[in-house]
């Protein structure tokens, strides 16, 4: 993450209580550490909200397993997130959505609010004509992406575009290598060859990789995160329901990690641009 966004992030308490306060916080998962693009748009408009958040890295990425297993992990995190007494979900996954958003929302009673690529503004932003996606596998390939092209698309190219080794890099913080300019070098210069010029990031991790693909897309290509949506659906939910906080101290933000938590701790911390605490998944 750059330093400019890190100047950005507003201010709040991180909790490092062995005695988790997560009753009526907000809880936000992801299949690992991409989700705190989402994270952070929720705690700008609503900085007074208590939130927790899961990676669930320990089985990430999502995107190169079956449907199945997705929508276990998906109603795994959901229900643990249920049972500690959460007052809304957030699926910070465009993978998980496309899968198991539906299922989740069946199983549980409270609101659930999940990201998908942007493909409808997308539409509506293009000059060329052309649209690349870059998303996972299993979001490429999902039932729901070809309802939004079938939806949305209109008379415009839509070009999905495939990204396995994406999640990883994040997952490790590798933001900035050749290795990682030269894997997205591979995933974007044939859509823009195409006449592309909107490019969907369909996946939460890849925003931390903003830099990189706009610098070789060029300045003309606007890439599209919907992170600040996402943001704006659930305060719009929360107020439908009464459900918004009173109080007028900055809420605290909870960490918790299904996979190595010194890993977890040492990569989050590089991506949210200050020093926190990461707790492992009961």
């Amino acid at each position: 993450m750059s330093a400019r966004m890190g100047h950005l992030m507003p201010k709040y308490r991180i909790s490092s209580s062995a005695r988790f306060q997560l009753e009526g916080a907000i809880g936000v998962f992801d299949s690992g550490v991409g989700g705190l693009s989402v994270l952070r748009a929720i705690r700008a408009a609503l900085p007074y909200e208590h939130l927790v958040y899961v990676a669930d890295s320990g089985h990430a990425p999502y995107g190169d397993q079956s449907e199945t297993y997705i929508t276990q992990r998906t109603l795994t995190v959901g229900h643990w997130l249920a049972e500690q007494g959460v007052k809304a979900i957030t699926i910070a996954c465009n993978t998980a959505t496309v899968v198991a958003a539906k299922t989740l929302r069946e199983q549980t009673h409270l609101p659930v609010v999940a990201i998908e690529p942007a493909i409808k503004p997308a539409v509506a932003l293009t000059r060329s004509g052309v649209v690349g996606v870059l998303a996972t596998r299993q979001t490429v390939q999902s039932a729901s992406v070809a309802r939004l092209v079938e939806v949305h698309g209109g008379d415009k190219r839509i070009l999905l575009q495939a990204c396995p080794g994406l999640v990883e890099l994040v997952e490790r913080a590798d933001l900035h290598s050749a290795d990682a300019e030269d894997l997205l070098r591979q995933l974007v210069k044939p859509l823009l060859a195409e006449g592309v010029d909107t490019l969907v990031l369909g996946c939460t991790h890849y925003p931390f990789l903003r830099d990189i693909i706009q610098r070789l897309a060029g300045p003309d290509v606007v890439l599209l995160d919907p992170a600040q949506a996402v943001a704006r659906e659930l305060t719009r939910r929360l107020a439908d329901h009464g459900g918004l906080s009173v109080q007028t101290e900055p809420g605290h933000v909870q960490f918790f990690t299904s996979g190595d938590v010194g890993q977890a701790q040492s990569v989050m911390s590089h991506l949210w641009n200050e020093p926190l605490t990461v707790h492992a998944l009961p």
